[in-house]
């Protein structure tokens, strides 16, 4: 549904030239949600901007619903026109809401109705079963001053959903709110992923959000996506930042001769004594240094990170015992050469 082949964005200051996207290849399929996440001025927001073509990008191309966006900028009067007709299909979410304070959130909602040129009693109706939808009925003629934030999200999300979009972009819509208020929101884009079929691309810089909603996710840094893939695939790769920082256990070796290692538990595993069958089977004294699991996508995903006795020749066999049971096994420190560290990382 999207598609950004070697997307770049220079922004020019005072003679200088900031490099804002370097190259970004993104594949987003139909009627998932996808997540891209990443520090401050890791690039996501223009990548977003880029997608909708708010900004137009340096170079590359931007491919939304098998259109070519990036063909239709500057192209003359018809190719304007079918850039703004491409757009309409493109909702958008907005991290403050971007509501006008003089109008009703129904007139909010009918604004790009309204631009579109439809009919005032087509406009109110289509904007009252949106405000339903996103659980407003009751506000329509409410002002936004009157509003709770996650309300003024909702108007915002409604409004978005005005042109009948294929595809939602949100942009930090979570970040300006309370932890149960961001809950409620992210639920509720992903029973509209699920009610519409909408292609949901969401911006954010934080892991509980991917980690609630996401299907696929993508880690940006400095302007480049450093990894990207499904959720369940980025947790099941070996030395996945994604995964890390999805499931951050901690905890280091207690003492020297020890070989620590994370495991990864996904599906009937992480229902599995798999731990203290194993220190049953080899008789060895485990350590757990640390701990998390959590849902994700419907299916229960755990990470631990635990400490075996001894060099990883050692262990070798109990590693080997882990692997056999299905589960992700990286090794974290071990006392032992490099190469071994490398082998046993595999």
């Amino acid at each position: 549904m999207i598609t950004t082949t070697g997307l770049s964005k220079v922004y020019r200051s005072r003679g200088r030239a900031v490099t804002a996207l370097d190259g970004v290849d993104l594949h987003v399929r139909e009627g998932e949600v996808y997540g891209v996440i990443g520090q401050s001025g890791a690039g996501k927001s223009s990548l977003i901007r880029c997608i909708n073509l708010l900004e137009r990008p340096t170079a590359g191309t931007v491919t939304v619903d098998g259109q070519d966006l990036t063909a239709l900028a500057g192209r003359g009067p018809r190719a304007g026109r079918e850039l703004r007709q491409a757009r309409s299909r493109i909702g958008m979410v907005f991290q403050h809401f971007n509501l006008l304070s003089t109008r009703t959130v129904q007139d909010n909602v009918e604004l790009p109705l309204e631009i579109l040129g439809i009919s005032g009693k087509e406009r109110s109706r289509k904007a009252l079963g949106l405000l339903d939808l996103v659980g407003l009925a009751d506000k329509a003629k409410s002002y936004p001053a009157q509003l709770s934030g996650g309300q003024k999200q909702r108007v915002g999300i409604a409004r978005a959903l005005a042109g009948d979009p294929k595809v939602l972009l949100s942009d930090e819509a979570t970040s300006a709110l309370d932890p149960e208020t961001t809950r409620s929101i992210l639920q509720l884009l992903r029973d509209l992923n699920r009610q519409l079929g909408l292609t949901v691309l969401l911006i954010t810089h934080e892991m509980d959000v991917v980690k609630s909603v996401c299907d696929s996710a993508a880690l940006m840094d400095s302007g480049r996506v450093v990894e990207s893939g499904t959720v369940s695939e980025l947790l099941a790769t070996p030395g996945s930042e994604l995964a890390a920082a999805l499931f951050p256990v901690g905890g280091e070796a207690t003492g020297d001769d020890r070989t620590v290692v994370d495991v990864t538990f996904h599906g009937e595993a992480a229902t599995r004594p798999v731990v203290s069958q194993l220190s049953r089977t080899y008789n060895i004294d485990i350590s757990i240094l640390g701990a998390a699991i959590d849902t994700v996508g419907g299916l229960q995903i755990g990470r631990m990170r635990i400490e075996l006795p001894g060099r990883y020749e050692d262990n070798v066999v109990p590693i080997g015992f882990l692997r056999e049971q299905g589960l992700q096994i990286d090794v974290v420190d071990a006392a032992q050469g490099p190469a071994l560290l490398k082998e046993g990382a595999k």
